[in-house]
C-alpha cells in the first residue's frame, strides 16, 4: 500500500509530507483547496507528462515521492523481474522535475526512465479522476475492461498472439515484396550480379582499409621524413663528434677507474646502455631510410588501392565490414532468385501457417473472453444494484471484426439499461455524468476483485450525486476498501464518514504566500469536518451533533 507521499516545491504546496493508512484514506477540504493539485502530484510521481510550470514560484525544482510498503508476494516478484529490488519490502519513486523541463525518476535511490518508472507505478497504484469516465464512452475502451477481468486467463493467450501476431505481420511483409513480373526480377539479378562481381572481385579485408591509410600517411609525407631521420643520423653516427662516438669516449674514461666504487660500477653500466641504444638506433634507421628511398612504386599502389576501397565503400557501406555483409546479403538474393518460384512459395506457407497460428489463438481468446463476459456481466449488475441503480440491465455483445489483430478479432461493447422498459441501448447513449460515475465505481468494484493493484485513488467519483444514492457509493467505497487501501477525494459527508483515516486539505497564508497543506484529524476535529460538510458556514450544535452520529454509523457499517 502507498505509506507516505511527500510533495516539495509543487505548484503552490512549498513542502508536506502525509503518511496514509489502509483501507478508506477520505480527503476533504474547501473548493479551490488544492485537493487536485495533491492528485497532480501522484501522477506527477508515477511518470504522468508534467510541465516546468509545476514548479512553485521561486524553487529551481519540484519533487514528489511515494513509498509503499507491504507489497505481496507475487507483487514483489513482478518488480523484481524489472531489476528492481524492493529494500525489507519497501519500494520509494521519486521524480524531481528540474526549471529547464527535464526530470529524473528514481526507485530506490536508483535512477530509472519515465517509462520504466510508470510501469512500476501502473502495478502499485491506479488512479481514477473525472477525465477517465471518458474512457467508458470509448467502444475500444470495453475490450481492454473486459481483458481486465479476465486477465488470469486471457494474459498468456494474449501475449502468445502478439508473438504470432508480429511473426504473421512480417511474412505478409516479405510474401508482398516477393511479388514481382519477370522483367523486375531480371532487372534485380543484373544489378546483383555486378554488385557482387566488384565486391567479391576486390578481395576485400577487415582492417586493410586503416592499415592502408597508415603506410599512405607515412609515404606521402616520405621526404619529410627522410630529412628528420638523416639529420638524426648525422648527429649519432656521420658527423666528426657524433653521439656514438663521445659516448664511447665517456665510456673509455669511466672504464679505468669503475673497478674502485660499485656507484661507478653502475655508470659504466648505463654508459654500455647507451652505446647499445644508439648502435641499434643507427641501424634501425639506416634501414629504415633504405626502404622509404624506394617507395615510390609502393606509394602508386596504396594510393590505387585506398581508391577503390573508398569507390566501394561510397556505393555499398560505409565500412569495410558493411559492404562485406551487403556482399553476403546480395549473394543470399541470388540464390532465392536462382528458383525464385520455390522461395515464393515458402514464403506462402509460411504466411499461412502465420495465419492458421494467428486464428487458432484468436479462437482460444475469444472463447476466454465470452465466458468472461458472462461473469463481468453479473457482477457490474449487482455492483450497479449496490449503487442505488433500482432496475438497471447490463450486457457485453461479441462482434467478430473482418480482420484480427494483436488484441483478437473480438469487439465488444457495453450494453445498457437502467429503467424499466428501456431497451438495451450502447452506454455512450444512455447514461449521465453521475450515472457514469457510478458506473465506473461499479466497474472498478468488479476489477477490484480480479486485480492485484494494492492502492486506488479516486478523485471526486461522488460527481452529480447525493441523498441514498450518496450513500450507497460510500458502501460501495468501504467494500473495495476491504481488499484495498482506497485514497479518495469527496466533497459528500456520507463518505467522509466512512473513512479510516480523514485528511484536510487546505491552503493557508504564511509569510505573504498562499501554500496547500494536509494534515489528518483527529476525533474531535473529524467531527467539525464533517458538520462544515453538512452545515456549511454555520455549524450549530445540531449540525455537530448530526456528525458525529453520522460517522458512528459509519463506523458501525464498516466490518474489514
Amino acid at each position: 500500500m502507498l505509506q507516505s507521499l511527500h510533495v516539495k516545491n509543487f505548484a503552490i504546496i512549498e513542502e508536506t509530507e502525509v503518511n496514509f493508512r489502509e483501507h478508506l484514506n477520505i480527503m476533504t477540504g474547501e473548493t479551490g483547496a488544492g485537493k487536485s493539485i495533491l492528485i497532480d502530484s501522484v501522477n506527477a510521481a508515477i511518470g504522468a507528462k508534467v510541465s516546468k510550470d509545476c514548479i512553485r514560484q521561486g524553487a529551481e525544482y519540484a519533487l514528489v515521492e511515494l513509498t509503499f510498503d507491504c507489497l505481496s508476494e507475487s507483487l514483489t516478484e513482478a518488480i523484481k523481474d524489472r531489476d528492481i529490488y524492493p529494500e525489507e519490502g519497501m519500494l520509494t519513486l521519486s521524480r524531481k522535475i528540474m526549471a529547464n523541463g527535464k526530470s529524473i525518476c528514481k526507485i530506490n535511490g536508483e535512477t530509472v526512465t519515465a517509462a520504466i518508472l510508470k510501469e512500476i507505478a501502473g502495478d502499485l497504484i491506479d488512479i481514477h479522476g473525472q477525465q477517465e469516465h471518458h474512457s467508458l464512452l470509448q467502444k475500444a475502451s470495453h475490450l481492454k475492461f473486459l481483458d481486465r477481468f479476465a486477465q488470469e486467463k486471457v494474459q498468456e493467450p494474449l501475449r502468445l498472439l502478439d508473438a504470432a501476431y508480429q511473426t504473421w505481420k512480417k511474412a505478409k511483409e516479405e510474401l508482398a515484396n516477393a511479388s514481382m513480373d519477370e522483367e523486375e526480377k531480371n532487372r534485380e539479378i543484373s544489378y546483383l550480379t555486378f554488385a557482387v562481381e566488384e565486391m567479391e572481385g576486390a578481395r576485400l579485408r577487415i582492417g586493410e582499409d586503416t592499415e592502408l591509410e597508415e603506410e599512405y600517411k607515412v609515404l606521402s609525407n616520405s621526404r619529410q621524413i627522410v630529412d628528420a631521420v638523416a639529420n638524426g643520423l648525422r648527429f649519432t653516427k656521420d658527423a666528426d663528434e657524433n653521439a656514438e662516438e663521445q659516448v664511447l669516449r665517456a665510456l673509455r674514461q669511466i672504464s679505468k677507474v669503475s673497478e674502485y666504487d660499485v656507484q661507478l660500477k653502475e655508470l659504466e653500466s648505463i654508459l654500455n646502455s647507451a652505446q647499445d641504444l644508439i648502435s641499434e638506433f643507427n641501424a634501425r634507421a639506416t634501414g629504415y631510410l633504405s626502404e622509404l628511398e624506394d617507395s615510390g612504386e609502393r606509394y602508386a599502389q596504396v594510393g590505387e588501392r585506398l581508391d577503390s576501397i573508398n569507390q566501394l565503400k561510397g556505393k555499398y557501406g560505409k565500412t569495410i565490414e558493411e559492404v562485406l555483409a551487403y556482399c553476403e546479403e546480395c549473394n543470399k538474393k541470388l540464390e532465392k532468385y536462382s528458383d525464385y518460384d520455390v522461395y515464393v512459395e515458402k514464403l506462402r506457407k509460411e504466411y499461412e501457417k502465420a495465419e492458421e497460428e494467428c486464428l487458432r489463438l484468436c479462437e482460444w481468446i475469444s472463447s476466454i473472453r465470452v465466458e468472461a463476459a458472462e461473469h463481468m456481466t453479473k457482477a457490474m449488475k449487482q455492483a450497479l444494484l449496490d449503487l442505488n441503480f433500482s432496475d438497471v440491465q447490463f450486457e457485453l455483445p461479441f462482434e467478430r471484426l473482418e480482420q484480427f489483430s494483436a488484441q483478437g478479432f473480438d469487439s465488444c461493447e457495453f450494453m445498457i439499461s437502467l429503467n424499466t422498459g428501456e431497451p438495451l441501448k450502447p452506454l455512450t447513449k444512455v447514461a449521465s455524468g453521475g450515472e457514469l460515475s457510478r458506473i465506473m465505481l461499479a466497474m472498478k468494484s468488479v476489477l477490484a476483485d480480479k486485480d492485484e493493484i494494492p492502492t486506488l485513488i479516486f478523485d471526486e467519483i461522488d460527481t452529480g450525486i447525493s441523498g441514498r444514492t450518496a450513500q450507497k457509493v460510500s458502501e460501495k467505497l468501504v467494500q473495495i476498501a476491504s481488499g484495498h487501501q482506497i485514497l479518495c477525494i469527496t466533497h459528500l459527508s456520507q463518505i467522509a464518514a466512512m473513512a479510516d483515516a480523514h485528511f484536510l486539505i487546505e491552503k493557508k497564508v504564511e509569510e505573504g504566500r498562499t501554500q496547500t497543506q494536509i494534515s489528518e484529524l483527529a476525533e474531535e476535529e473529524i467531527y467539525t469536518e464533517l458538520a462544515r460538510m453538512l452545515g456549511g458556514a454555520e455549524i450549530t450544535e445540531a449540525v455537530r451533533s448530526n456528525a458525529k452520529e453520522m460517522k458512528h454509523l459509519a463506523d458501525d457499517i464498516k466490518k474489514y
